[in-house]
């Protein structure tokens, strides 16, 4: 048991009335490793994590979790996991403090470690100036540690982070990251999920994409990456207004889907492998569209362009979330 992987899925199936949440999936997810679930609100993400914490019972299929079955061994299951979702798990009215000593003690924990064990963790998370402060009161990135750090007072074995950077700054994102190798490197499995492309490029050392429900796709990120081709052209307009023509002229000569980037002049799509030349070809198209192009550019694919290829529409930015069972 102790040398098989920490998660082990097979064709599990989760119905919410008419509605098929998560159909047939399979998942492996191999110790000390961070494993990320990626796909769109509704996909089913939450949903599969949710069976795997024992919250849900699935209505087919089967999981182990470090060995112990997740229906008729829940509580050896709970005894090893730790959850973090994507709304806050603490008191808002209680301290940093407070709320992990509160935790440690329902825990088992005697007074003295629970103090100590909350002292510890507020530490590592950086929080150790805002013990004292009431969590409403917390910025959008302390939630998110305070939240981590309930997650940990026991040191789970295996971590479910379900989007744990949803609304976050850029730099609160990059801290949380760097908590999450931190907890990987000391040996802890964490199964995440997230919509944000680059948040599992960065982390996830295996993604698993799921969309509708089903995993479509599976593999390390260059795996993935090269499933849809070996090369990628990368434009940037000198105005805005030029980018619908761009985007036409590149779709008529690449052949391929254009994804527009979120800085409002940037465009990107795979090149075709049966037509290297294409990019001359594009530039050229673009040149004598009238089209101003100071940014021209070829590399490998991005995540984009492997979510776009596989789902059929480009990746989205969170928006406002809901707390949907099948999120």
């Amino acid at each position: 048991m102790g040398n098989g992987p920490a998660i082990e899925a097979e064709g599990l199936v989760r119905r919410f009335g008419e509605t098929i949440a998560v159909d047939g999936v399979d998942l492996t997810v191999e110790r000390g490793t961070v494993f990320g679930l990626l796909g769109p609100n509704g996909a089913g993400k939450t949903t599969i994590v949710r069976m795997l914490a024992t919250l849900l019972v699935p209505d087919a299929g089967t999981a182990r979790v470090l060995g112990h079955d997740i229906r008729t061994e829940a509580d050896a299951v709970r005894t090893d996991v730790g959850l973090t979702g994507q709304y806050a798990s603490v008191d808002e009215d209680l301290t940093g403090t407070e709320n992990l000593v509160l935790l440690a003690r329902l825990y088992g924990f005697s007074a003295a470690r629970a103090k100590q064990r909350a002292a510890d963790l507020l530490a590592a998370f950086d929080l150790a100036d805002a013990a004292g402060k009431q969590v409403k009161n917390y910025s959008g990135g302390m939630h998110r540690r305070i939240d981590l750090a309930a997650s940990l007072v026991m040191s789970p074995r295996v971590l479910y982070l379900d989007e744990p950077t949803t609304g976050l700054d850029p730099r609160s994102r990059n801290q949380v990251w760097d908590i999450v190798r931190l907890l990987v490197a000391q040996g802890t499995t964490v199964l995440l999920t997230t919509q944000y492309l680059d948040e599992a490029d960065q982390l996830a050392d295996r993604i698993a994409v799921i969309d509708h429900g089903r995993l479509i796709a599976e593999g390390t990120a260059p795996q993935l990456k090269a499933s849809v081709g070996t090369g990628t052209v990368t434009v940037r307009v000198a105005d805005r207004a030029e980018r619908p023509r761009a985007v036409a002229v590149l779709g008529d000569v690449l052949g391929t889907p254009v994804i527009e980037l979120p800085d409002g002049l940037g465009l990107s799509a795979r090149v075709p492998d049966d037509a290297p030349d294409s990019p001359a070809r594009a530039l050229t198209a673009l040149h004598a569209a009238g089209v101003a192009v100071p940014e021209f550019a070829l590399g490998q694919p991005s995540l984009d362009e492997v979510f776009l290829a596989l789902t059929g529409s480009p990746a989205e930015e969170p928006a406002e979330q809901t707390a949907e069972a099948t999120s």
